[in-house]
């Protein structure tokens, strides 16, 4: 009951959201200050028109005066002006006549009447699908953008009541069906893909209408807070398994690099005898260091005479620089 009252509410708060812009429309066309303007002249004109015949102002010749309050009436209620991008539906008595604008033009009045001004600029319009069911029953709340213009002005408005509120509703609709055909991964990596879908299907649903849907776009699509932990967690642990797997295969690349300079040492042991002359060097050179080297390399590469060089050198330098302090 709760979630019928709920849905029941937004509802009504759409068809009064859409239906104000409609409202707007119509007071574009039927307020404006020209008829009001010609009006008022009508009424000067009639007067000093008067005023020449009767020769006073205080004398009204009966036959001027209802001439000339016809013709302000006619000023007043006739006139229209309709905007630049606003198309005015005219009826006459009761059905479709013409449809005029933009600029000035007339209507004759208590016969022909103005019902409503259609906006022909594209608008846009917000809906979301209020958490709906994705094909691997995931609740998902998607916001989207729906861009869409009227190509049909008479269309919009005798086809259709409320084409503000037609265009969100089915929007909506659309948007449920098309989330029930999907998983959650398809619309997450897919969002173009599933607007594109959308504009498809509402095109062709008010193409009767006499309007068109040039572009749908979405803007987020709203997980459960559980679930967005739970792919957090599954997207670290699938960061980790790849890094694992990348240091693995670079382990493996190393123990074969090492594999093909074990061959080329054995087969010339002159440069295994230069290879370790090279890393001991490296290894005394820096202060304070310490080897331990087998005696046997100490027989094949004559290591103890470079061991007791290297040595004497940092003896005679920590020497040297024990006679600078004291001096």
């Amino acid at each position: 009951m709760n979630e019928k009252r709920k849905s029941k509410a937004s509802q009504e708060n759409l068809a009064h959201e859409y239906k104000l812009p409609s409202l707007f429309e119509g007071e574009a066309v039927t307020l404006n200050r020209v008829s009001i303007l010609a009006a008022v002249l009508v009424l000067l004109a009639g007067a000093g028109l008067n005023r020449l015949v009767m020769g006073s102002w205080q004398v009204w010749n009966i036959y001027i005066t209802i001439g000339t309050v016809i013709i302000a009436a006619i000023c007043f209620f006739g006139i229209r002006i309709a905007n630049q991008w606003e198309r005015a539906i005219v009826l006459r008595l009761g059905k479709f006549h013409r449809l005029k604008g933009p600029g000035m033009f007339f209507i004759i009045p208590m016969v022909e009447s103005v019902v409503k001004a259609v906006d022909m600029r594209i608008r846009s319009t917000d809906f979301n699908s209020e958490s709906t069911l994705t094909k691997d029953t995931v609740p998902v709340n998607v916001d989207a953008i729906c861009f869409w213009m009227v190509w049909d002005a008479k269309k919009a408005i005798l086809e259709v009541k409320d084409y503000y509120l037609a265009i969100v509703l089915s929007a909506q609709t659309a948007l449920r069906d098309i989330i029930g055909t999907h998983e959650l991964a398809d619309m997450l990596t897919h969002r173009g893909k599933l607007g594109n879908t959308l504009r498809e299907v509402l095109d062709e649903k008010t193409n009767p209408w006499g309007i068109t849907v040039q572009s749908v776009e979405i803007r987020d699509i709203i997980i459960p807070r559980d679930l967005e932990d739970a792919m957090s967690k599954q997207a670290q642990a699938e960061r980790e398994r790849q890094a694992r797997i990348i240091l693995g295969t670079a382990e493996t690349e190393i123990a074969e690099k090492f594999a093909q300079a074990a061959k080329q040492y054995q087969s010339n042991p002159v440069a295994m005898h230069l290879r370790g002359m090279n890393m001991l060097f490296e290894g005394l050179k820096e202060k304070g260091s310490m080897i331990i080297v087998p005696s046997s390399a100490l027989e094949t590469m004559n290591l103890g005479a470079i061991g007791g060089i290297a040595a004497l050198s940092q003896a005679e330098s920590e020497k040297d620089s024990g006679n600078k302090s004291v001096s």
